[in-house]
């Protein structure tokens, strides 16, 4: 059931590919919404407001003030928190029991894989103190492994779940880091990279990943160890 809003969604956010899967599905809907940046390099999701609504000291996290029976919500984790939108403005999350399950599948393949494995990727490649070749080559060969799974599903079919929706959404953000990730889209994956297109020329993507582009320019994880002690280490300082 759609529903509209009068009072701007709270997003606690920072941009990074798990925050744009928000701030896309927010600029989709079209609906009011404020950013709250949560600087993961500072450690501003250690903070114990943060920790009420994102115990798990995780953004993205949202606090909607028209929740449930009119009554305010937080919500975090970026797939409850596309799934929550989805239900409440009955856009990119179908109604459909089959289709809804065929949009869940994808959502909960990126949550679980897609997503996990692609930041081990990147970590273990780009900013490891120490080039393991062990864990390097594992999470290559897991990184192109996933790829060639959502190339092979991307066959003849231009979203990965039907009707573009919030499955799509979840992915696009981890995808644009191909480069980095030691991927080849267009040898190796070319239906990923008509997809990638796709998504690009929606204005409501630019619009979402955009979002925060100047403040993650800012953040040179490669060289601000104490950023990384902050990510990497998980503690506060």
């Amino acid at each position: 059931m759609s529903a509209a809003q009068t009072k701007p969604i709270e997003l606690f956010y920072w941009p990074t590919p798990n925050g744009w899967k928000i701030t896309i599905m927010l600029e989709e809907l079209g609906v009011p919404y404020k950013v709250t940046y949560v600087d993961i390099g500072a450690g501003d999701q250690f903070k114990p407001d943060f920790l009420k609504i994102s115990p798990n000291n995780r953004m993205p996290a949202i606090i909607d003030p028209e929740g449930p029976d009119g009554a305010p919500i937080s919500v975090f984790e970026s797939g409850a928190i596309l799934q929550y939108l989805g239900r409440k403005f009955g856009r990119f999350y179908p109604e459909d029991p089959r289709a809804r399950v065929e949009v869940e599948e994808w959502l909960m393949w990126q949550m679980g894989g897609f997503g996990p494995m692609l930041g081990q990727n990147h970590h273990f490649r780009v900013y490891a103190p120490e080039k393991l070749p062990y864990a390097m080559d594992r999470y290559l060969n897991e990184t192109h492994r996933l790829y060639g799974v959502l190339n092979k599903r991307l066959e003849g079919r231009d979203f990965v779940a039907g009707d573009y929706s919030i499955a799509d959404m979840a992915l696009v953000g981890w995808a644009t880091g191909w480069e980095r990730q030691g991927m080849d889209l267009e040898k190796d994956f070319p239906n990923v990279a008509r997809w990638l297109e796709r998504m690009k020329a929606r204005p409501a993507v630019r619009r979402g990943l955009a979002v925060g582009e100047d403040r993650r320019r800012q953040l040179d994880l490669s060289s601000d160890t104490k950023a990384q002690a902050v990510l990497f280490g998980q503690r506060a300082s």
